[in-house]
């Protein structure tokens, strides 16, 4: 789930607006982009790489590794099917609301192939230096830096805006992780921070979390026994109490899910957890 220079991408969708504006930024600023998918283009160049009728096709003439989706809802399982039976070993799935069964079949065909889902519903990964993969700005060198701080995040505006206190304080970023802010998705908060924590270019992780769900709970069982230091930043503290905000994935259910609960369960593992967003590069660097 960490994006490196010798990562191969194909992009699905590379010939709407959006896909054809990022991957402009994408292989601008390093990343290596084999191509991308549209079936009614297939045969043609576009932004300078070869377009393929699909994954399958893509995987024989120019292999990669990972498989950026630019896909509607409706056609996301069709493209992440492709992807996975093609042989992609990571999807990065920018698409939110995918019908909950189209859902659960991806992540079935995925662990059944041995492949990674990062979202549905994230805004991508970033290695600055390296590459990235996604809607976040890798591209901009006022946002993003090379540093040694990892940063793990279901929101990528909170996301964007950690990175850029980082970059501002001059700590930059080993590696930007966006898991994504659906209900069910591929890559767990926990999982993003074991990567991290194996990881020899990160000294220290950002956790920036929400209410809903548990996986800041679960992260913060990890965090427990890791040497590196870890620092989190709760969102929806003053969310509420019984209304749906933000994320799918930020609903509260019973007494696990709540700003508290995972406050003090991440507090109870030793992790920092600050008040504000602004907080969250001092909290680090006291701690490097």
């Amino acid at each position: 789930m960490i994006v490196r220079k010798e990562t191969r991408v194909l992009v699905q969708g590379i010939t709407g607006k959006q896909g054809t504006f990022w991957t402009e930024k994408m292989i601008g600023c390093g990343t290596r982009v084999i191509g991308g998918v549209n079936p009614k283009r297939a045969g043609t160049e576009h932004v300078g790489v070869p377009v393929f009728a699909s994954a399958r096709a893509a995987m024989e003439v120019a292999p990669f590794d990972l498989a950026l989706m630019f896909i509607p809802p409706a056609a996301a399982k069709d493209a992440a099917l492709d992807a996975i039976e093609a042989g992609a070993k990571t999807l990065v799935v920018l698409t939110e609301h995918i019908p909950l069964q189209d859902v659960l079949i991806m992540h079935a065909a995925a662990k059944a192939h041995g492949a990674r889902i990062v979202g549905p519903n994230t805004a991508g990964i970033v290695t600055p230096g390296e590459g990235f993969a996604g809607i976040m700005p890798g591209h901009n060198p006022n946002i993003f830096q090379p540093g040694r701080v990892g940063v793990i995040s279901r929101s990528g505006s909170l996301g964007t805006l950690v990175c850029l206190n980082l970059t501002r304080a001059g700590l930059g970023q080993s590696a930007f992780i966006g898991i994504g802010g659906d209900p069910v998705i591929g890559t767990s908060t926990r999982e993003a921070l074991e990567a991290l924590d194996l990881d020899a270019g990160t000294d220290a992780v950002v956790i920036v979390g929400e209410i809903g769900g548990t996986m800041e709970e679960e992260a913060a069982e990890y965090a427990r026994g890791m040497k590196k230091p870890v620092v989190a930043f709760i969102a929806g503290r003053s969310a509420p109490s019984g209304r749906t905000m933000g994320h799918a994935g930020a609903i509260v259910t019973g007494h696990r899910g709540t700003y508290n609960s995972k406050r003090s369960a991440l507090e109870a593992a030793g992790v920092a957890v600050t008040d504000l967003p602004r907080d969250i590069a001092e909290a680090v660097a006291s701690r490097l």
